[in-house]
């Protein structure tokens, strides 16, 4: 006799219960909480200001990852990555300026992904700038 197939279960938490909420919270609300618990112990842990830094651009909050992008680089300050992150959360806010100022030091430091560099859309607004382009044709063959 076959056995009938069973479904997953379904199980609901009560409303307000911490089972409940964690339910109902998304991947990205989660992650921002831990890592700002992880941050507050250990606030100069690189891989979590990384992290925290995407996240809260993901989550719309520019400001508050270009700050913790700021950070980052003050604790990696020889990172590339981290400058060019930098970079990327500057010309997300329409900071031209520093956006290219960071993305010339990430350059420097010897990031060399030109083709990422010229398809992210995090530096659109200043891709057309003539600095920009400027960068690229100085460094690329190196």
């Amino acid at each position: 006799m076959p056995h009938p197939k069973r479904s997953a279960p379904t199980e609901t938490f009560p409303p307000g219960s911490v089972l409940g909420v964690l339910a109902e919270r998304s991947q990205l609300d989660f992650e921002l909480e831990f890592l700002g618990k992880i941050l507050g112990a250990v606030p100069d842990y690189a891989d979590a200001l990384r992290a925290q830094a995407c996240n809260l651009t993901l989550k719309g909050r520019l400001k508050d990852g270009l700050a913790v992008d700021e950070k980052l680089v003050t604790v990696r300050p020889t990172d590339p990555t981290a400058h060019y992150n930098l970079a990327c959360r500057y010309a997300l806010l329409k900071q031209r300026d520093k956006a290219l100022t960071a993305l010339r030091r990430a350059v420097e430091l010897g990031y060399r992904d030109f083709e990422f560099m010229l398809e992210d859309h995090d530096l659109d607004s200043i891709r057309k700038d003539p600095r920009f382009r400027k960068l690229v044709k100085e460094f690329k063959g190196q």
